[in-house]
């Protein structure tokens, strides 16, 4: 059985943190009914505790710094980022507890997530719900977009709130190939033109996934072939032809397939050692981002696939037993407001798109956007659009990512 590279403990399975004593202790329905002062008001003092993917470096400062130091000088809320490499490690946390009986005290008090997590926390009945319309950015939403509206088909219903909009997108090093493969057939022909020089995260690493689903669209001939709720007859066909296409090129991966990188950031560093000579992110500004670090060589030059490429919106969720209810909705308020989401949308600090509607946003901070620069060396988020991808519903993505490991990763 292959073994999965650089396997991070998961932070969030070990920590449970201490509470304020000044917690607030508001039950849903009370919040709900409560206006935007008296929220801010109960949220003071308290602290929060949101459970994020940790795998950026960028992404953690930003979010300790810039939007924790909003909520301690502006509110007066303790933002505790806890990084975790595996959302649905985070899910089982809550999950476990609502099992114990503990349905008004839990660890977690807001999560970074979207897809298959979502799903199945609204499933659970795990979700805090009905809020959104009390966010006073929550006018910056755009929620007549069916991007924003559905989570990977799941209507979101007021159960979350979107932070980023995103698209997968590939880069390559110039100075080791002339062009890259701009198709997966042409992809899969290359990875076996050029031994040893391609590989990807094992699922269920979102970006892994992510490239797993781009072979599956492949394999059922479009995207359109797998629209709608998940088909059992339809998945064993297309996945059957999958797993042969992956197992197809697993002796020309790197180190022969034989073991495959557990994070993007594995992969990023195989790329930046010339081990690998192509690389990929759901989060196109890292090109830039990571030449400019100097992890990268410089002659990396991100491009668009002519098939297209998968994009989806992430969400930040309010578990049903979070003790710091209203400390959280402060936090999604400051997520989604146009300063917040300005500054993240610069390269030098993070790069990724927002999740709110840009039209809405006025004056200077909209010529702010406007004026952004792109690296040059990074995909035009308009290149990147015009071949824009859907996202599977999120039933399809659990059957995935195990089929994969049953029957690809573990071979």
């Amino acid at each position: 059985m292959k073994k999965i590279s650089n396997i991070a403990a998961l932070a969030a399975t070990a920590a449970f943190l201490p509470f304020s004593a000044m917690a607030d202790t508001a039950d849903g329905d009370a919040l709900n009914g409560m206006g935007w002062d008296e929220i801010v008001e109960l949220a003071r003092g308290g602290e929060v505790n949101w459970f994020m993917w940790g795998g950026s470096d960028k992404i953690n400062q930003y979010v300790s710094e810039y939007v924790g130091d909003i909520l301690e000088s502006d509110y007066g809320v303790t933002l505790n980022r806890v990084g975790v490499t595996d959302t649905a490690s985070v899910v089982n946390i809550v999950l476990g507890e609502r099992e114990a009986g503990n349905v008004d005290n839990g660890t977690v008090d807001m999560i970074w997530i979207n897809g298959e997590n979502f799903r199945t926390m609204r499933q659970g009945d795990l979700v805090y719900c009905g809020y959104p319309d009390v966010l006073p950015n929550n006018a910056l939403v755009d929620w007549d977009n069916p991007a924003i509206a559905n989570d990977f088909g799941v209507p979101v219903d007021g159960c979350e709130v979107p932070w980023n909009t995103v698209q997968f997108s590939f880069a390559y090093n110039t100075a080791l190939y002339d062009t890259p493969p701009k198709s997966i057939p042409d992809l899969l022909e290359w990875i076996k033109a050029n031994p040893g020089q391609f590989t990807y995260p094992a699922p269920p690493d979102f970006n892994g996934s992510v490239f797993v689903r781009h072979v599956l669209y492949h394999a059922a001939g479009g995207v359109e072939n797998l629209l709608g709720e998940f088909d059992q007859e339809r998945f064993d066909t297309v996945a059957a032809e999958t797993w042969r296409i992956l197992n197809d090129i697993e002796p020309y991966l790197w180190r022969e397939g034989q073991t495959y990188p557990a994070t993007i950031a594995a992969l990023q560093q195989l790329y930046a050692n010339q081990e690998v000579g192509i690389i990929f992110n759901y989060s196109a500004a890292d090109v830039g981002i990571n030449i400019e670090n100097g992890t990268f060589p410089p002659t990396t030059q991100g491009y668009a696939m002519d098939d297209g490429t998968i994009g989806n919106t992430n969400y930040t969720l309010i578990p049903f037993n979070s003790p710091n209810k209203a400390a959280a909705l402060v936090l999604q308020n400051v997520l989604l407001s146009a300063d917040a989401q300005v500054q993240k949308a610069l390269p030098a600090v993070w790069g990724t798109n927002p999740g709110i509607d840009m039209s809405r946003v006025t004056g200077d901070l909209r010529a702010t956007f406007d004026a952004i620069e792109r690296h040059p060396n990074v995909v035009p988020a308009e290149d990147l659009a015009t071949t824009s991808l859907p996202e599977l519903q999120a039933s399809w993505i659990s059957a995935i990512e195990q089929g994969w490991i049953e029957n690809v990763g573990s071979k």
